[in-house]
């Protein structure tokens, strides 16, 4: 090689194998006395406690803390990942009230990446996993072998923020449902506008008024609850045409309402709407659930009754 010229090797790939036979005995012993090659990689400084730790019938390769005084166990593959070691992890963590774990594999495979990811999205802030690829490199023919570390999966703050916002998600889909459960109940003892509805996750549920397109929602949020007739007949032109039909006949359909409605037509929008609003309620605040009963209820009902001969009106003029 002429002088002053940086020599540079191709990098080969080792059988870990080749290095660690067995995976308990070999790679396990090796990485509990090594652990320095892990820490880099992960940016966390683990200190050993025990290799084989006790839990119940089972043993966890290594376990140990970290600077923080956190508990941490570690399971070591030389092969694919499978859901054995997965629910093992989910075991040890669990019994030995551990804060972090950390998988090693040779083939982490995209399944139980996934199932790693979900973890850290759903478990506490203070709970992490760690999914890492072990795999050993030579530079060049003679050079010695060199474990090389690659984390597939990590905790994040981002991570974390997204599975408390599926969370939050969830529980909202949840009190809707009970929110639309016990409305249904309570409003098809009054009468039968709901009566073929069923409960939603949604912010909203819907009845006809026997015209396509046409409906009277029940729309609740953390602020305010509502009814609405809202015209969605699939083409804006239509819409904003059977609104003003509608809007020509805003005085006796407000009389017959009993007060006065907020008329929306929404020139940016495809729809429209015509609404009775309840401010200053919380659906996810079930105090208020009786209350917003009683207005959606109420207004429903004076909905169906002020719109029921306008609508014919509108409809005819529309088809005229």
């Amino acid at each position: 090689m002429p002088q002053g010229q940086i020599q540079i090797e191709k990098i080969n790939k080792v059988s870990l194998r080749e290095l660690w036979k067995k995976e308990d005995k070999d790679f396990t012993r090796w990485l509990e006395e090594n652990i320095d090659f892990l820490n880099e990689v992960l940016g966390i400084e683990i200190t050993i406690q025990s290799r084989e730790e006790k839990v119940g019938p089972f043993k966890v390769d290594l376990y140990g803390e970290d600077s923080l005084g956190n508990r941490v166990i570690i399971e070591n593959q030389l092969e694919k990942t499978d859901h054995i070691h997965l629910g093992q992890i989910i075991t040890y963590l669990t019994n030995l009230e551990a804060n972090t774990a950390i998988w090693i594999a040779k083939y982490p495979t995209e399944e139980h990446s996934k199932a790693i990811e979900w973890l850290n999205e759903v478990t506490p802030d203070d709970i992490s996993f760690y999914l890492v690829r072990i795999e050993a490199i030579r530079i060049g023919d003679n050079s010695p072998a060199a474990p090389l570390f690659t984390i597939i999966k990590a905790p994040s703050r981002m991570v974390k923020q997204i599975g408390a916002e599926k969370k939050e998600h969830a529980q909202r889909h949840i009190v809707r449902n009970e929110f639309w459960t016990q409305f249904l109940r309570e409003m098809n003892k009054r009468n039968s506008l709901c009566a073929n509805l069923n409960p939603s996750n949604d912010a909203w549920i819907g009845s006809s008024v026997g015209m396509a397109g046409v409906n009277i929602n029940f729309v609740v949020t953390k602020k305010y609850a509502r009814t609405e007739l809202y015209i969605n007949r699939g083409s804006k032109e239509e819409n904003k045409k059977f609104f003003d039909l509608l809007y020509q006949l805003k005085d006796e359909i407000e009389k017959e309402f009993g007060s006065g409605l907020v008329w929306e037509k929404m020139e940016d929008n495809v729809t429209c709407r015509v609404k009775n609003q309840l401010d200053n309620v919380n659906v996810f605040d079930d105090k208020d659930w009786p209350r917003m009963n009683e207005f959606l209820i109420d207004s429903a009902e004076r909905m169906h009754r002020a719109f029921k001969e306008s609508i014919k009106k509108a409809r005819k003029a529309i088809n005229s």
